[in-house]
């Protein structure tokens, strides 16, 4: 830590930038924590050319495991300039970058930062704005499609849209090693959703995805679950199998150097018997090499005292000569007594070291026996194992048929509760339909009593005519900004009605307080009218030309009510598409389903080539047993061990 302290302070001084005061407190608290592994520099503000200086350090750091720079208030140029730092780094394994608004640049330099580090397992993007453009954020989809060491990634709240789903799709594509992703609350929508399930059809590592609060139909999300538990079921598979052959090599491999330990150590005996037999006939060779000297010796020594004797005593020569010939046939009849005994000895010391071989070669066949046995034993294991797998095939079968059963029976249920929804919609429009007619009428009621009063009062109302001229059509001009204002309200309620289908209530209740209104201004009509009964006389045509009005506004209410109900066609039309997407979202389980059956007869495939696979290995077990068998009694039966006996 006071090395990374003192090359920060060094590089600040040899760029001219004076050391940020926040950043030298942290290192202080962190040496002081003995916190060695991790910098968090987490809501710290950091400058452009601190930036630069932190990425210079970093770039040669081995100390920091852990990066915190979340909420740093980072600029496009800061941290272009750290992430380039980071790139050469080969100790940092977690990256925090959350609140910092990056953007093109950002994305650019994470993109790149992918591509070069090879140390980097998680890092967390939240609050950001990666995906506003897409040419810089195609580049970090890029770097993560080639990036070989990332196992965490969270993407939340970085406005990704559809397209930018895509991209990030294509990199999981291709990305082999990514197990953990967040895209929580973005703008994926229905298209985004798609293309994951397309994605994931193709990547087999990625095990845990979040997608919540990017408006995809449920229908999606379960799909992608399902997707998620496929993929974790295959990699816990594979960890199996992997595991699983892993031991049985192990356990070849441990039966393969006990047989050539065995195989040497009857090697080894072997060849000690033959040196220590060489040896017996060379020591018996010398033996009787020295026995045959001493009696040649013997022979001369014999010969020349005999000559002696017959030069000196002839008539003693005979019988000398007989004992002579005697006393050698003795000694040649001892001497070969001895041999005999000695050829005994031989003979017998032979038959123990048969008996001595005889007994290693019955062990040598028990333990070829007892390793016959252990293959008869790990083959009813693996046999045991391969109907533990054909069973959990079956079980993952049934799921997946129980899994189709419940998404269409969800799906049935899906397109009852809409249909059941755009009836009462209709029912709804009816019932206002109906009560705006209703409204019609009363108010032509209405219209035709005040006429009746109109004409039974014109004789009364001719003498203050001219004095309430000027009140009655300013009266008029509130009465028309009133009714101006009306309309408004009307088209208001009409857009609300064509966007917001749920406020039908809200605006029917707002329909029938208007209405209400009206009434009360029809009542003050009519007092105003008792008041005014000698002024009304000349009104005829005025009040004709109310009546038009009020007939123009019947009129265009006429006018709304056709618009709802060509709202109500456009619902129809959102009903039939609705219909199509349940056709498209058929097919796309059928393909699904078709799909799953291809895995689950590759799966089959691959238990069969195992199969095979594990009955070549047994024959070639047995075959190398029998083969060794063979060679070791080919072995001791060409042996002169084995024929000494017969000699």
């Amino acid at each position: 830590m006071e090395d990374f302290r003192r090359t920060y302070l060094r590089l600040c001084k040899e760029g001219g930038v004076d050391p940020q005061e926040s950043v030298l407190a942290q290192l202080q608290e962190t040496r002081g924590a003995a916190a060695g592994s991790r910098l968090d520099l987490r809501g710290h503000s950091l400058s452009v050319d601190t930036c630069a200086v932190l990425g210079r350090v970093l770039h040669k750091d081995t100390l920091f495991t852990e990066l915190a720079l979340s909420d740093c208030m980072l600029t496009e140029e800061g941290a272009k300039l750290l992430l380039n730092g980071l790139c050469a780094n080969t100790t940092v394994k977690v990256l925090d970058l959350k609140g910092n608004n990056l953007r093109s640049t950002g994305a650019e330099a994470l993109g790149k930062l992918l591509v070069r580090n090879k140390t980097l397992c998680r890092l967390v993007l939240e609050w950001n704005a990666l995906g506003m453009w897409e040419e810089a954020f195609s580049v970090f989809c890029e770097g993560l499609a080639t990036n070989a060491c990332l196992t965490q990634l969270d993407l939340r709240n970085n406005q990704i849209n559809h397209q930018g789903a895509s991209e990030l799709c294509l990199a999981l594509k291709r990305n082999s090693t990514l197990q953990e992703l967040d895209v929580r609350w973005n703008n994926i929508g229905l298209l985004g959703g798609r293309s994951f399930l397309e994605a994931l059809q193709q990547n087999r590592t990625l095990t845990h995805l979040e997608m919540a609060g990017n408006n995809i139909p449920s229908d999606t999300l379960k799909a992608l679950e399902q997707a998620m538990d496929h993929n974790s079921d295959r990699q816990s598979t594979v960890r199996e199998s992997r595991s699983r052959t892993q031991v049985l090599s192990k356990e070849i491999q441990i039966l393969k150097e006990e047989k050539g330990r065995q195989f040497l150590s009857l090697m080894e005996t072997i060849d000690k018997q033959r040196d220590e037999m060489g040896r017996s006939t060379r020591t018996t060779s010398i033996h009787v090499g020295q026995l045959q000297e001493a009696l040649n010796e013997r022979k001369s020594v014999v010969n020349s005292l005999t000559a002696k004797f017959q030069m000196t005593e002839a008539a003693l020569a005979m019988s000398e000569q007989k004992n002579h010939n005697l006393g050698e046939l003795l000694t040649r009849v001892k001497t070969e007594k001895d041999e005999q005994r000695e050829r005994q000895s031989r003979e017998r010391k032979k038959e123990q070291e048969l008996e001595k071989m005889e007994s290693r070669c019955k062990s040598q066949q028990d333990q070829i026996f007892e390793l016959k046995q252990e293959l008869t034993n790990s083959t009813a294991e693996l046999k045991l194992r391969l109907a533990q797998a054909e069973e959990r095939l079956e079980m993952e079968k049934k799921r997946s048929k129980q899994s189709l059963e419940d998404m269409n029976n969800l799906r049935q249920k899906e397109v009852d509760h809409v249909n059941r929804h755009l009836e009462e919609s209709q029912r709804a429009l009816q019932d206002r339909i109906l009560k705006l007619e209703g409204q019609r009428i009363q108010l032509e009621e209405e219209l035709s009593r005040a006429k009746a009063a109109c004409v039974t009062e014109r004789a009364q109302a001719e003498e203050e005519q001219g004095k309430v001229r000027v009140q009655v059509r300013l009266e008029e001009q509130q009465r028309v900004s009133g009714l101006e204002e009306k309309l408004r309200g009307l088209r208001q309620s009409r857009d609300e009605s064509q966007s917001h289908c749920s406020q039908q209530k809200q605006t029917i209740a707002e329909l029938q307080a208007r209405s209400g209104q009206q009434s009360i201004e029809t009542d003050g009509l009519r007092r105003r009218i008792e008041e005014l009964q000698q002024e009304l006389s000349g009104k005829d045509q005025e009040k004709v030309a109310e009546v038009s009005r009020v007939r123009v506004e019947l009129q265009e209410q006429m006018g709304h009510l056709q618009a709802e109900r060509t709202a109500q066609g456009g619902l129809k039309e959102k009903i039939a598409a609705l219909e199509r997407e349940m056709k498209v979202l058929a097919s796309n389980h059928r393909e699904a389903t078709l799909d799953k059956e291809s895995e689950i007869s590759s799966l089959f495939e691959k238990l069969r080539l195992r199969e095979a696979e594990i009955q070549r290995m047994r024959e070639d077990e047995a075959q190398r047993a029998s083969f060794l068998q063979n060679a070791i009694l080919t072995y001791v039966q060409g042996s002169p061990l084995h024929y000494s006996p017969k000699k």
